[in-house]
């Protein structure tokens, strides 16, 4: 009888002992997710740069084939839009650059720097462009978007597309009517690259015409670029 129970205790301690290192070997562990920030650079290959490089080729900086590739060519493109739009130039499409480009951030993200905008915001600016600049290259109109996008970015002034196309004695085209005059094709486009980060006028906060203006204040402004009649200036 004492051998019997000896031996159901034995059995009892090994089943406990057992089912402890079950409980410890098969617990699942802890999932960890990890978040990839996007980066472009030279020998990256894929659809991020087939859709940087057709950005880069349709506002003019990109003159190679649009393959997905990211080559000499592409990076010299790379260097030139950071340059003109007040980047880091190294030739590396990181976070900022990838903003400047519209383009999404991160694996796990899908927005685009126009994604905050509304489509209503779309047709204020188009409109807005062809009341001022209509008469005036495509770059010339984008350039005159990429204003209002660098307002909305300034701590100067309003920070909605609405407020700063608004702001008081801002455009002539407001304070004239023209702001409600139905924009084409080209002025919607030229809208939409400007919020997608496409900027001729190299950070510009002002424009005029040296042919109708009439505030010495604002000839005393920088100018970074002239574009048709158009001067901009910071």
């Amino acid at each position: 009888m004492k051998k019997f129970v000896r031996v159901i205790a034995i059995a009892l301690i090994m089943l406990t002992v057992g089912f402890g290192v079950s409980l410890t070997t098969n617990k699942p562990e802890p999932e960890v997710q990890t978040v990839y920030a996007l980066t472009l650079k030279q020998g990256s290959r894929g659809t991020q740069v087939k859709t940087m490089q057709t950005k880069l080729k349709n506002w003019g900086y990109y003159k190679g084939s649009v393959d997905g590739i990211f080559g000499k060519k592409t990076k010299e493109a790379v260097k030139l839009f950071q340059k003109r739009n007040g980047l880091k130039v190294d030739g590396i499409v990181g976070n900022q650059t990838l903003k400047a480009l519209g383009m999404s951030t991160g694996s796990n993200s899908s927005s685009s720097s126009s994604s905050s905008y509304s489509d209503a915001d779309v047709q204020l600016l188009a409109r807005l462009i062809y009341g001022e600049a209509r008469g005036e290259s495509y770059v010339g109109q984008v350039a005159v978007g990429a204003v209002v996008m660098n307002r909305i970015r300034s701590s100067s002034f309003p920070n909605t597309m609405s407020g700063v196309i608004y702001q008081r004695y801002a455009f002539t085209a407001v304070d004239d009517g023209q702001i409600n005059l139905t924009p084409n094709a080209t002025a919607k486009k030229a809208a939409q690259d400007a919020m997608n980060g496409w900027d001729p006028s190299y950070g510009a906060l002002y424009y005029y015409n040296p042919k109708t203006a009439t505030s010495s204040w604002i000839f005393s402004r920088q100018t970074t670029v002239t574009i048709g009649n158009h001067v901009f200036a910071r």
